[in-house]
């Protein structure tokens, strides 16, 4: 359905799947490859009939890194005036439910782009890890900030100064991931989570997934007004009144995201 060079995409049964596609050099990412990401996730965002976006690697990987060849003779003023991480951020902005399946090799960037994934499942080959430090940079699209906030910052340190990788488990011990499953299954159990998450109200679906984020930045405070102002502004949408009505009826809701 698209003319994307190094992504595969569909939409099946509103659940929309986005696949890295670069496997000769392991899903290694490089720009064009985060400007089609972007494109199809912002295409995704906009389709109403997509309720929740599925983003997968092969079998052997993941994404096994930034691509090291794109990058090895940038400067520090070629990078600032090129502001690649401007569509990183933008990544962040994606509203539905994005769940992520990792097999194989998680690292670098492609650990990057597997944390902008909202829920992540990984299969028991699963290996992640920040092995930048051992080429003489660091994490620059959000890795050091986001695990310092999944697994707090004595672990985090860790792990991004020895630059190892981590299994599945222990990135689940740590909750860096939602769940281990057989590499055989991961990426279908993935996509069984994301058809009952589009079964949910849309509206709440996407609230919840706003407020939840507010929160980690936010005070208790003032993650609790957010969360309120969304709460009453759920209740201006026909899938509440369709909610409470189909509740007290005793059948299934029927919500159209309105």
């Amino acid at each position: 359905m698209s003319n994307y060079e190094t992504i595969l995409t569909s939409v099946e049964d509103g659940i929309a799947s986005i696949q890295l596609n670069r496997p000769r050099v392991l899903n290694a990412i490089n720009r064009p490859m985060v400007t089609e990401l972007l494109e199809a996730f912002e295409s995704f965002d906009r389709n109403d009939e997509v309720k929740a976006i599925v983003l997968t690697g092969s079998e052997r990987a993941f994404a096994a890194g930034a691509d090291i060849d794109e990058m090895k003779e940038d400067t520090a003023v070629s990078l600032e005036l090129l502001n690649q991480f401007k569509e990183w951020d933008r990544l962040a902005t994606i509203k539905k439910p994005i769940i992520g399946a990792v097999n194989g090799y998680c690292f670098g960037g492609g650990f990057e782009l597997a944390l902008c994934a909202d829920i992540l499942f990984a299969a028991e080959n699963a290996q992640f890890g920040f092995p930048e430090i051992k080429l003489g940079v660091m994490p620059g699209a959000g890795g050091t900030v986001k695990l310092t906030k999944l697994m707090g910052q004595k672990k985090a340190l860790e792990w991004l100064w020895l630059g190892d990788p981590m299994t599945a488990d222990e990135a689940l011990q740590y909750g860096v991931i939602n769940r281990v499953i057989a590499p055989e299954l991961v990426v279908d159990e993935a996509k069984k989570y994301a058809k009952i998450v589009a079964s949910r109200a849309p509206l709440s679906t996407r609230l919840i997934k706003e407020t939840v984020y507010k929160s980690i930045d936010y005070s208790t405070h003032e993650g609790m007004q957010f969360e309120r102002k969304n709460f009453y502004l759920l209740f201006s949408s026909q899938d509440q009144k369709e909610g409470m009505k189909a509740f007290v009826e005793k059948r299934p809701a029927e919500f159209k995201g309105k």
